[in-house]
């Protein structure tokens, strides 16, 4: 929580601060006209505010793993940073484990979930000692296998689904009766199978749930997270024995879009959890989050130059440089992704002045490339600034290579005294080499060397 409590004044001035400041020292302009910004204040005390919920409603000496989802947002100084502030890493591909342990992340504080894990994949997590939740009996044989080919300290789990229902955006529901996502529960014949496997598995010691993502309301998570832990309590009671130790609860945490505001809060969610699951926070199990958009969305902002300005229909059009390769949820689905803007002048300063409605539209050759569509702004202007706000998640690192445009920069930033900001490179902007290198530019004549028999 920043100065201001949960308004987000303080990330604000943080954000206006660094806009401006980017301007001033050419991190922005004519020759660089869009760049990522992400505030390291903010995203410490996210850390920090999710590390505090918890640890509120936990009994003392709980062991709690915060294991920050790697897809949200995958660049490594952001997950060397959250280890520095105590988060570790849920990673779902070799890619994102690549990551992680470039950024510094040990075997202790990461947990691998995927629904398609290769034998390759889980060889390497059970050699490395990553804790691996199956996501289907098929992977549990797999992990059988390997389990009797080799000793190994993963912690090792099921994920079921508890199939309580989906939220607002199907896309990001995960407890449908139809999700890809784990074993079904109220499938016919499905809890007796997870019960059995347990039974006949004396080192499944974790059972792990993930009901859904934004759009997904609080007492819909706290239900999953409920029907998960009665099934711990269900297992465990079967075998007499505290077999279970550990229950993996996901993350999830929506967003609030709308404004500045953080809602809700961790220590909101942790609360409703501690009510409507009260054992689960009694000592006999340890825990495991997995959130990632509501650590980092908040704290990221997409700022691209106003390349002309333009009417098209009476209506005020702002072209400018970011749309779809950064922002391809809004673009294609924005009534469940969207986006505010805030205009800048091209000194960087906020902008202004009447409202105008107006598109804010992105560089990509398709009429629907559109960052927002009949927005009240202060009118744009060639030369100003548009900035896509709570974008630190799935946005700027998530590039789409619409018409080959190039991956932005990323930069992250403090305050600096007396007045200053601060910046460190997160990402480096994409050259155009890289991208003809991407795009096989090693390889140029190879398809003209093939001929089929007797086309020469």
């Amino acid at each position: 929580m920043d100065e201001y409590g949960n308004t987000g004044e303080g990330r604000v001035a943080r954000r206006d601060e660094a806009v401006r400041a980017a301007v001033e020292q050419g991190l922005l302009g004519p020759d660089s006209p869009i760049v990522g910004l992400l505030d390291v204040t903010g995203i410490r005390e996210s850390a920090a505010e999710l590390r505090a919920a918890f640890a509120e409603v936990t009994a003392p000496g709980t062991p709690v793993l915060h294991a920050f989802a790697v897809k949200a947002t995958p660049l490594v100084p952001v997950l060397r940073l959250l280890r520095e502030e105590g988060i570790g890493a849920e990673v779902a591909s070799p890619g994102e484990l690549a990551l992680a342990r470039a950024a510094g992340l040990s075997p202790a504080e990461t947990v691998l979930d995927s629904p398609a894990k290769t034998p390759a994949e889980l060889r390497e997590a059970l050699a490395l000692g990553i804790a691996v939740n199956a996501d289907n009996p098929q992977e549990l044989d797999r992990i059988d296998g390997l389990v009797r080919s080799a000793v190994s300290r993963s912690p090792l789990g099921i994920r079921v689904n508890p199939q309580v229902g989906g939220g607002s955006i199907g896309a990001t529901s995960t407890a449908t009766a139809t999700s890809k996502f784990g074993v079904a529960l109220r499938d016919e014949g499905a809890r007796e199978w997870v019960v059995c496997a347990y039974l006949d598995r004396p080192w499944l010691s974790r059972l792990h749930a993930h009901t859904g993502s934004q759009g997904i309301p609080l007492s819909l998570m706290a239900q999953g997270v409920a029907e998960t832990y009665a099934l711990a309590e269900e297992i465990n009671r079967r075998i007499g024995r505290p077999q279970i130790d550990t229950v993996d609860i996901g993350g999830g945490l929506p967003v609030n879009f709308a404004s500045d505001v953080t809602a809700p809060t961790y220590a909101e969610y942790a609360r409703a959890l501690r009510e409507a699951v009260p054992g689960l926070f009694d000592g006999r199990y340890g825990l495991v989050t997995e959130f990632g958009r509501s650590l980092l969305a908040k704290h990221g902002t997409i700022v691209a130059r106003v390349e002309y300005a333009k009417s098209a229909g009476g209506r005020a059009v702002a072209v400018t440089h970011a749309g779809v390769q950064v922002a391809t949820r809004t673009v294609y689905v924005p009534g469940s992704w969207p986006l505010r803007i805030t205009a800048y002048d091209g000194k960087g300063r906020p902008k202004s002045g009447p409202e105008v409605v107006q598109d804010v539209a992105g560089p990509a050759c398709f009429a629907g490339d559109l960052l927002a569509e009949g927005r009240a702004l202060p009118l744009l202007d060639q030369g100003d600034y548009a900035a896509a706000l709570d974008t630190g998640a799935y946005y700027f690192a998530h590039h789409y290579a619409y018409n080959s445009l190039a991956r932005p920069g990323i930069y992250g930033f403090v305050p600096d005294r007396p007045g200053g900001v601060r910046f460190a490179t997160v990402r480096d902007p994409q050259t155009l080499a890289s991208i003809v290198a991407e795009s096989g530019g090693a390889h140029a004549g190879a398809l003209t060397t093939l001929h089929a028999p007797g086309s020469r």
